[in-house]
């Protein structure tokens, strides 16, 4: 066929007669021009590029939107850009009537195509390089192309052309375009002035990409790179080179920051709250204020939803057109017909009327959709535009979600900052709901906020669906709809099932935490006594009720699931059963598809119906809570802290409502605090100025609840001086500093301070840490000065401590560091209160965990030498009464009133009694305080201490020095195996999780999950073949009418059944996989753990092991069989679908070679960025709680300290960390779902225009069948690369727990047969130590070297030695504790290697350092294993000197023993550990330094039972000090691991040089 621009069918196309303008082919060349000239034109300048040299303004990023009108340029670019392949595809259509090839009927238009594409490239390019006066260009294109379409148009309505025809209507719109294009362009002249004008406008840069600190673009990039997070590529294919951190995330955009929103919110908030001021019964709407300030997102991300889902209705309405299509080919040509040249002639050579028949190259727009390559691009489109639209709501809706979230926490915040002591105190907000408000409400919603577009766009979904489908199959559509919506209850139903089921598996698992906690605990004393085997037990059983629990969960889960796909299935064979007996004949395939594509769209949103209703109900009662929590009590406001204005209780009613002042304060800038502090600066009337600091007059101050705590309060705290407060327990002394602070309620009088109250350095009686380093917890946000930090550590004697610590004072402590004793801890408060620069310091009871050097110590150093230096005003509470005399004033108090005030002296004169009271409780005291100077609780803290340290400092080392190594080859290997590790996906751990479920229902799976995708391939081809029989010779059914309806009927229905069937065995097979791998991991975990040699407890933090045993056993029960059940299933999909395109168009198997690798390349690179970006979320989480909590419970400490906008600070920069994170994370998501959506909508194109490629195709059932698959691909294709993520993430919960499961155990089993030890051995407890060594592991060096004693049964042995001489060592070793390599013990002629592990620790008993007790009862404690009667126990706790205590406790026996003993001191724990001891009855006990960490009367008691009751046994004891065996029969003393004396104690004393005598006289 030959080829002509206007055709060489008609030798009158080229006649320009009647005029130029009359002749089409003209005019259409005349449209070519403007094309032309801008190609002309902008190829030379984007090339050379010589427009971004020229960019005046240095700035990081080339996303600076500087054009007025940006976003409308492109949308009507785009517009123009879809208007062009509408002409493009009239023209060929037109063209494909006539006899000769027209060029002008589409080649304007492809060059159309062409300079639209170059005007926005073009565009993007002047933009980012700020060089507006070549947009000059683009304006001249505009006004020309506008100019040549008019012309036409014109032309065109001159012919009498009506809206009928295609070509009309499309020239129409692109005038209409064109024109607005041109607008657009003036406008941006008229704004920037960049020509015309003499004063061009200068424009600065967005604050937020002045900063490079901010990498969060999407608000700034053009429009395209919004809808394709094109500006994620740097970042996602980056994260192959080296792992994402917080670095490379940045910082938040302004208006994303929490702060931003937390005023958004606030003053949406205020609003309510004045609208119903003098409303006293109505409470303000969080829900309006919520709207106020985030209203416009969610209806701006509602319309993308809107858009999307109509959009969606594309799919199936194209299918069924390009099915039908087929079927009408054969009967009518409509294409094909012969044009006569006498039409086209009349019409090119200017005829006004053309002759219209169906010649006639004019398409009207029914003939266009009726082509079906044009039915196949356009359904390309709009899968393309519903993916975008689809993907910008969740964007929005999820960037809205976390905005609202950031302003949630902030309020919460804010509030709590004010929250009244009283309301924590009494319980009404427990530290609990305010954690629940950060972790669980604010999530809610923020959830709900996620799926609300769902909410009012779901029904609309469903109404439309409903309507499409009556108007295919009529009444009997209706019969599939009523199927689902009848169904979608269920739906709910189950829903509400699952939120149960999981709350009760909670409850079980924090309590197998409890015990898993405790067992670890004691682990040590478990394995001494062999025990362990029986604490086991416990936690297995509260793992068996757990697992039922799971069992409901996972019942319910996989109903969900087989809803959700039974649904459809049941539906479509409801309509379709309907319609053929109907209508007495089976619908046809364009029917059948478009109609099963329609019950696709339609189940999804009833599936997530009722989640999301459900969260909307989750939501109400999140937001019921919120209000509570945001109109409880605050504090007074800080205005009568000074002595100008008094408070009395009127006004505290007033001011619960909203003090004006206290908006002030919520607002998170600094300087507000200054603003509103210095009205109040003026000197006090009342006071002598330098005499007083604070004076309380005719107070009453209650704790909130009317009555007074404190009454008829008048005192006086002179300046610079020490006042003490003392009186018995309980009388008010901490409440009256409380009051002072402003931290109580005033019924009654004044607090006048003297000028003004500044901040007040405050140690509570309860010590509170930050999570921070030791010297942050001391400087506590003060500058940091070395000199007085050194003066202040060492009046509190920390340095020491700090030395034992790992990394000196820069070792994180708190809740997530190391624990600290108390004493420790309340030197660090006491250390804060001493270094900040404050007039005044308040030390509640700073002495109460301290022993008496440190007391002395601290009295000394800190308080009268380094707070008198600074002549600072000091008000101390004490019990310690032998500090009076320091006193320059004392105020006494007794049950809530000042009882006397004063100096000594003045007390001594006038209240004889009170003083003589006094003097006799010092002298009690100082009698304490003699026999105290022996028992040194510090170096005890200091040894728990270290040995808390060092195996970790030592693991900690020895991990280094592998890393070192590590890191030397990684270099080597130049990162590239790194890189492979991070990309590789983790089979084998996958291949161990699934085999961990047993190989039986692993492969019930698998077949299962193959069966069932067969099945429903199997349903979907048998109605191709059904819907398609009349166009197919072959039917599969007896031809015979009635017959064969029965036959496809009943076949059609049989697959139906067993599909629906199949769906629920798969979803039972995979969770039931799922908890029976949960199951035995968990119990070889546990048996593991418990097993474990005693270093493997000293050498891996505790934290680390619960961590198995809390989120990664949760993640193994619930999340990853629902993973692994989306994944396969996913997978399935897709490969099922693939492959029935394969069949039904073969061609489709070509194009499948780039769209897999590209598909290959998409997922490999997300899957890296998304694990890293999922870590990040993870990590910035924990952090932001920890602050929350950890404010919560020193907020009267921050109070008074005056630091809230340090604290607020803290909280906005946490809480933006965590949100950048998510929000990375979702556009990470989002990045891929764009390109796998895209992917899908190739793979439906080609699928498409495969199957209408005219070689002899297939028949038109396949290409419904193969058409229906390519979109349900759209859907499936980005959840196999989420759930592949997701998986690889979790399966590293199971690569963790599998590292334990490596560990080797300790030997239980002994050579010995158990009969050939004699039931009572040990019965003498005689000890032979031959030539004894031992190590703590294989690698290690010897702790004892060839040690050899022989021990009398019966006698009473000391073993002593500096710390590190190996005494523990060795009292490890009689259990077999420690690896012994050489030498051996026997005890009463049987060498103890040789016993089973169990028998041997059964038959000992050990009293150790630490007193351990567990939850339970004290029957429980004391015998376990249940074997003796009650007066056994009674006799021991008569023994033990707790008889009489544990009488008069409810229950006696069975009294409760809370978790580690707590309700008991640590006296009375030991002497429990004594009772427990002796319940053994055992012939030989080794006491652990058992005295240690107990006072000296209880020590007496020990010693002197220790002496009776075991006098016929065999004692060793490890001493810490000497003196307590000095009447031992035998002492051992060992040095470095060498026994270097042996002998009785006096005989030792002797030896004038030897080690013992140098530790007797040193008192070690």
């Amino acid at each position: 066929m030959k080829v002509a621009f206007c055709g060489n069918d008609n030798p009158s196309a080229y006649n320009i007669s009647a005029g130029f303008l009359k002749n089409v082919c003209f005019l259409d060349a005349l449209n070519l021009v403007p094309h032309v000239f801008l190609l002309f034109i902008t190829f030379p300048i984007l090339f050379i590029g010589w427009g971004s040299q020229s960019s005046k303004v240095q700035i990081h990023h080339n996303t600076w939107l500087h054009f007025p009108g940006h976003n409308l340029r492109w949308i009507l670019t785009f517009t123009l850009l879809f208007v062009h392949v509408c002409e493009i595809g009239e023209g060929i259509v037109s063209d494909a009537q006539l006899k000769s090839r027209h060029l002008h009927l589409f080649l304007p238009a492809i060059m159309g195509f062409v300079a639209a594409t170059t005007s926005i490239v073009y565009y993007h390019n002047i933009e980012t390089s700020n060089f507006p006066k070549l947009l000059l260009a683009l304006f001249l294109y505009w006004v020309m192309a506008f100019v040549t379409k008019t012309i036409k148009l014109v032309r065109y309505c001159q012919d009498g052309f009506s809206f009928q025809q295609l070509r009309f209507c499309i020239t129409g719109l692109m005038v209409v375009l064109y024109g607005l294009l041109m607008a657009v362009e003036i406008n941006v002249i008229r704004v920037r002035k960049y020509v015309f004008f003499t004063d061009p406008q200068k424009v600065k840069p967005p604050e937020d990409l002045q900063d490079l600190g901010v990498r969060f673009l999407q608000p700034f990039v053009n429009l395209l790179s919004k809808a394709t997070y094109w500006w994620m590529n740097t970042l996602i294919i980056s994260a192959h080179k080296k792992p994402i951190d917080l670095k490379a995330i940045g910082k938040l955009p302004i208006a994303m920051r929490a702060l931003t929103n937390y005023v958004r919110l606030k003053d949406a908030y205020e609003e309510q709250k004045k609208k119903v001021e003098d409303k006293p019964n109505r409470k303000p709407s969080i829900w309006l204020a919520m709207y106020r300030a985030f209203g416009r997102p969610i209806l701006l991300s509602s319309t993308f939803r809107y858009l999307a889902d109509l959009l969606g209705f594309a799919g199936p309405l194209c299918i069924s057109g390009i099915v039908m299509s087929f079927s009408n080919e054969t009967e009518d040509d409509i294409l094909k017909t012969n044009a006569t040249s006498a039409n086209y002639t009349a019409l090119t050579s200017g005829a006004i009327y053309p002759v219209r028949n169906s010649t006639d190259p004019f398409l009207t727009s029914t003939n266009f959709l009726k082509t079906a390559y044009v039915l196949a691009v356009l359904l390309f489109l709009a899968l393309i535009l519903q993916r975008t639209f689809l993907q910008a709501s969740y964007y929005v809706t999820i960037e809205t979600g976390i905005n609202l979230r950031g302003a949630l926490l902030a309020m919460i915040y804010n509030k709590m900052l004010r929250l009244s002591t009283s309301n924590l105190s009494m319980g009404e907000m427990t530290l609990g709901q305010i954690n629940n408000l950060v972790a669980i409400e604010t999530n809610q919603l923020m959830w709900f906020l996620f799926l609300c577009p769902n909410l009012w766009a779901m029904p609309v979904q469903i109404i439309m669906g409903v309507i499409l489908l009556y108007n295919l199959l009529g009444q009997s559509a209706l019969v599939g709809a009523a199927v689902i919506v009848l169904l979608a209850p269920i739906q709910y139903f189950i829903a509400t099932k699952l939120a149960e089921a999981q709350k009760s598996t909670l409850d079980y698992s924090t309590e197998r935490l409890k015990k898993t906690n405790e067992i670890l605990k004691g682990i040590k004393l478990l394995k001494l006594y062999a025990w362990e085997h029986i604490f086991c037990r416990s936690v297995e059983e509260t793992r068996v009720k757990e697992l039922t629990s799971l069992k409901t969960f996972a019942l319910y889960t996989s109903l969900s699931i087989f809803m959700n796909a039974a649904i459809p299935i049941a539906a479509v064979l409801a309509t379709f059963v309907t319609y053929t007996y109907i209508k007495e004949e089976p619908p046809t395939t364009a029917q059948a598809f478009a109609s099963l594509s329609l019950f696709h769209i339609l189940v999804t949103p009833l599936f997530l119906l009722s989640t999301v209703v459900r969260f909307a109900v989750k939501a109400i009662i999140s937001v019921q809570k919120l209000n509570e929590f945001l109109i409880s009590d605050e504090i007074g406001d800080d205005s009568w802290r000074n002595g100008d204005t008094a408070l009395t209780c009127e006004s505290c009613k007033k001011h619960t409502g909203l003090p004006s002042k206290a908006i002030n304060r919520k607002q998170p800038l600094r300087h507000q605090l200054d603003s509103y502090e210095s009205p109040l600066r003026i000197p006090t009337r009342h006071l002598d100025i330098d005499d007083c600091a604070i004076k309380v007059t005719n107070g009453y101050f209650s704790w909130g609840s009317g009555l007074a705590t404190l009454s008829n309060i008048d005192i006086r705290i002179p300046t610079g001086q020490m006042t003490m407060i003392v009186g018995q327990v309980g009388c008010g002394k901490s409440s009256l500093l409380l009051a002072v602070l402003g931290e109580m309620q005033a019924l009654e009088g004044k607090v006048h301070w003297n000028r003004n109250r500044y901040s007040v350095a405050y140690a509570a009686q309860k010590p509170w840490l930050l999570n921070a380093t030791v010297e942050e917890n001391i400087t506590f946000g003060s500058p940091f000065n070395k000199q007085r930090y050194k003066a202040v550590t060492d009046a509190c004697s920390l340095q020491p401590d700090i030395d034992l610590l790992p990394f000196g004072d820069q070792t994180e402590i708190g809740e997530r560091g190391i624990n600290l004793s108390g004493g420790q801890r309340q030197r660090i408060c006491v250390a804060r209160a001493l270094y900040q620069n404050t007039n005044i310091v308040f030390l509640d009871d700073p002495f109460s965990a301290l022993d008496i050097h440190l007391s002395d110590h601290l009295m000394q150093e800190g308080i009268l030498k380094f707070l008198k230096d600074d002549k600072r005003t000091l008000v101390l509470v004490t019990h310690k009464l032998q500090y009076l005399p320091h006193a320059d004033w004392i105020i006494a108090m007794k049950d809530g009133t000042v009882l006397r005030e004063g100096t000594l002296k003045d007390i001594q004169t006038k209240d004889v009694e009170l003083y003589e009271h006094w003097k006799t409780l010092m002298n009690r005291q100082d009698q304490e305080l003699e026999k105290d100077m022996e028992a040194d609780q510090t170096t005890l803290e200091r040894k728990t201490l270290r040995r808390a340290m060092y195996p970790r400092e030592s693991k900690a080392q020895l991990e280094d020095e592998d890393e070192e190594e590590e890191e030397e080859e990684e270099d080597d290997d130049n990162m590239s195996t790194v890189m492979r590790l991070r990309t590789n996906l983790p089979w084998k751990t996958c291949w161990q999780y699934l085999t961990s479920g047993g190989f039986l229902l692993l492969s019930l799976m698998i077949f299962s999950k193959l069966l069932k995708h067969s099945v429903i391939v199997a349903i979907d081809y048998w109605l191709a073949q059904w819907t398609s029989m009349t166009n197919n010779g072959k039917a599969l059914c007896s031809t015979e009418e009635p017959a064969r309806k029965t036959c496809y009927v009943a076949v059609f229905s049989i697959l139906s059944g067993a599909g629906i069937v199949l769906c629920l065995v798969t979803s039972l097979t995979v969770e039931w996989m799922g908890l029976t791998a949960a199951k035995n991991l968990h119990h070889d975990l546990l048996n593991k753990i418990i097993l474990g040699p005693i270093r493997f407890f000293d050498t891996t933090p505790l934290g680390l092991i619960l961590n198995r045993f809390s989120a990664d056993t949760n993640i193994i029960d619930q999340h990853i069989p629902p993973t692994l059940e989306s994944l396969s299933r996913s997978t399935l999909l897709c490969l099922s679908a693939i492959g029935i395109i394969s069949y039904a168009t073969p061609w489709f198997v070509v194009a499948l070679v780039p769209l897999g690798i590209a598909f290959y390349f998409i997922q490999k690179y997300f899957r890296v960025a998304s694990k890293d970006l999922q870590e990040l979320d993870d990590s910035t989480q924990l952090p932001l709680l920890c602050h929350f909590s950890e404010t919560a419970e020193g907020l009267t400490t921050i109070r008074a300290f005056r630091h809230e906008p340090r604290f607020k600070q803290r909280m906005l920069e946490l809480t933006d960390t965590n949100n950048i994170a998510y929000l990375f994370l979702s556009a990470a998501n989002r990045w891929l779902e764009v390109r796998t959506d895209y992917l899908g909508a190739f793979i439906v194109l080609t699928a498409a225009v495969a199957s209408i490629s005219p070689n002899d195709g297939p028949k038109d059932g396949l290409v419904g069948l193969g058409l229906l698959y390519a979109l349900t691909i759209t859907n499936y294709l980005n959840w196999v690369v989420r759930n592949l993520a997701d998986l690889e993430v979790q399966m590293s919960a199971v690569k963790k727990v599998n590292s334990f499961l490596n560990m080797e155990s300790e030997n239980y089993e002994g050579t010995m047969d158990i009969s050939q030890v004699p039931k009572d051995w040990p019965q003498e407890g005689e000890i032979k130590i031959e030539n004894l060594c031992v190590r703590y592991e294989n690698n290690l060096k010897p702790v004892l070297k060839h040690v050899k004693a022989y021990i009398k049964p019966g006698q009473k042995v000391g073993i002593c030695g500096r710390t590190g001489s190996g005494k523990s060592s060795l009292s490890l070793a009689f259990f077999r504790m420690v690896d012994i390599f050489d030498g051996k013990i026997v005890i009463d002629g049987i060498d103890i290697s040789k016993i089973p592990l169990d028998m041997l620790r059964s038959r000992l008993s050990i009293i150790l350092q630490d007193p351990i007790l567990f939850s339970g009862s004290i029957r429980f404690n004391l015998d376990p294993e249940c074997k003796c009667t009650d007066d056994m126990l009674w006799e021991a706790l008569e023994i033990a000197q707790l008889k009489n205590m544990v009488k008069s406790l409810p229950g006696g026996l069975d009294a409760i023993v809370t978790e580690g003993g707590e309700n008991f001191s640590v006296g009375q724990r030991q002497l429990f550990c004594l009772a427990r001891a002796f319940v053994r009855k055992s012939s030989i006990l080794i006491m652990d330094e058992a005295t240690a960490s107990i006072d000296m009367a209880t020590e007496n008691i020990l010693q002197k039972v220790v002496m009776t009751a075991f006098a016929d046994r065999t004692v060793v004891t490890i001493a810490h000090r000497v003196s307590q065996i000095l009447d031992a029969d035998l002492v051992l003393v060992l040095s470095e691991g060498d026994l270097v004396e042996c002998d009785a104690a006096a005989n030792l004393l002797l030896k004038e040089g030897g080690l013992f005598t140098t530790l007797v006289k040193t008192n070690k």
